[in-house]
């Protein structure tokens, strides 16, 4: 293993997209060291997600993103994410509508938890934005109109795909915000779901400041080899 791979480099979050809070954890300490911070998400909610998110803060010291991508009306979205930051979250997504964002900074009052505003999932493209009656124009040019008006409203950091990651960290208003990006895999994995994606050396080389993997490290042979692989790939 090359001498500048550390165990534990936040750069890389692993997304525990697994049915439940049982086997998040036994993947988690499979992983052990490997891996310091996890994406719990919406699919995992009743399976028993925010018990992990404190399972795994509480006794293995990680980092948590907890991916709920809130969308509702202001007070609703206040109050949801007034209740959540009582979990001592590291990251929690909303939708980059800017009174979404408005609303969960709010709500996230004097907590640690950074409010992170979702511009386009990386699972659409220009044909699904069409079947959404989304305005015209190039995916890139709107991700990048709606990160900043995120960073305008108060976000903390923005998701989007590496595809748009260079044009965001260029933006005047991205100055000390965060990127992350899903939408990574390693040379040579499946693409799954994903339509804009890029290698975790690109994306980071891009501006990201985190990276999102799932599949490639969770249904891997030897998750935490397969994790440190990805950290070998990124820049020093």
């Amino acid at each position: 293993m090359d001498g500048h791979i550390r165990d534990g480099d936040d750069r890389l979050i692993v997304a525990l997209d697994v049915a439940d809070a049982v086997t998040g954890l036994k993947l988690a300490e499979r992983i052990g060291p490997a891996v310091s911070f996890y994406k719990i998400g919406l699919g995992m909610l009743t399976g028993g997600g925010l018990a992990l998110a404190q399972e795994l803060k509480d006794t293995q010291g990680k980092r948590i993103f907890l991916d709920m991508k809130l969308f509702d009306i202001g007070a609703t979205v206040e109050a949801a994410v007034r209740g959540l930051c009582r979990f001592d979250l590291d990251f929690l997504t909303v939708h980059g509508d800017p009174h979404v964002v408005r609303a969960a900074a709010e709500g996230r009052g004097a907590t640690d938890t950074c409010i992170l505003a979702v511009t386009i999932l990386t699972s659409l493209d220009r044909a699904d934005l069409d079947e959404g009656m989304i305005r015209v124009g190039d995916i890139a040019g709107i991700v990048t109109e709606r990160a900043a008006r995120a960073f305008a409203a108060g976000a903390d950091g923005v998701i989007a795909s590496p595809h748009e990651a260079a044009a965001i960290r260029a933006l005047p208003e991205a100055a000390g915000k965060l990127i992350v990006t899903p939408g990574v895999r390693p040379a040579g994995a499946d693409l799954g779901d994903q339509k804009r994606v890029a290698t975790p050396a690109g994306a980071i080389g891009s501006g990201a400041d985190h990276i999102v993997v799932g599949r490639p490290v969770w249904q891997a042979a030897d998750p935490a080899a397969a994790a440190r692989a990805i950290l070998a790939d990124l820049p020093a």
